[in-house]
């Protein structure tokens, strides 16, 4: 039989959630995607990771600040009911940074207890992900196209210079097509033509020391 898949979910594949969304969607795919990768890589861990490593937390600590700081405050004004499912996901965000700081301090130890950190970060993001999408995934679809893209300025603008940089390559990486297509529209073509080639090459850079 098959499993019922959540609607609102982009665990699966983006299809079914509004395109307006997907670069939202796509940055928690991505985050699931090296959180595999960083579970598979932990049992034989080179110390060539410490940098892929510290990109990817950077990126995550950024993206649920600017939730906490930037989106949902945007979101509460719109939307009269998100105020007490904020407060609950602000919390998830605390557990997520300490499970990133053990991994932190495992790759700091050349990998030593990274394979249990790994384990935990990878199960923490991934409940958070699916708590935070059942949320926040029905107030986008509730907002429109227009409203949802003011306040997504407002995040991407809030993105250190370092973040902005490794963003667009890291989203992509193994993204759909449409999906990749929906996205880059929303990106001025001189910054979408330097993430798919200078700053692609930086980041592919970065996964030699993840990859076996």
């Amino acid at each position: 039989m098959p499993t019922h898949q959540p609607p609102h979910s982009s665990e699966h594949g983006l299809d079914a959630l509004a395109p307006h969304y997907h670069g939202f969607a796509l940055m928690h795919r991505a985050m699931r995607r090296d959180a595999a990768r960083l579970r598979d890589a932990a049992p034989a861990w080179r110390g060539g990771g410490a940098e892929w490593w510290q990109r990817l937390r950077e990126v995550i600590e950024w993206h649920h600040t600017s939730e906490d700081d930037v989106l949902w405050p945007g979101l509460r004004r719109r939307d009269a009911d998100f105020d007490a499912q904020a407060r609950e996901l602000h919390d998830d965000h605390q557990e997520l940074d300490m499970a990133m700081a053990a991994v932190t301090t495992a790759v700091s130890r050349g990998g030593e207890g990274l394979v249990a950190a790994a384990r935990d970060f990878q199960e923490i993001l991934h409940d958070h992900l699916r708590d935070e999408e059942r949320v926040v995934f029905p107030v986008f679809d509730r907002m429109g196209e227009r409203a949802y893209l003011a306040e997504e300025r407002k995040v991407v603008a809030s993105a250190p210079r370092r973040v902005l940089l490794y963003l667009q390559p890291w989203m992509f990486d193994g993204a759909g097509r449409e999906s990749v297509a929906h996205v880059s529209a929303t990106i001025p073509p001189p910054v979408r033509l330097l993430g798919a080639t200078l700053l692609r090459r930086r980041y592919e850079n970065t996964l030699k020391g993840i990859r076996k």
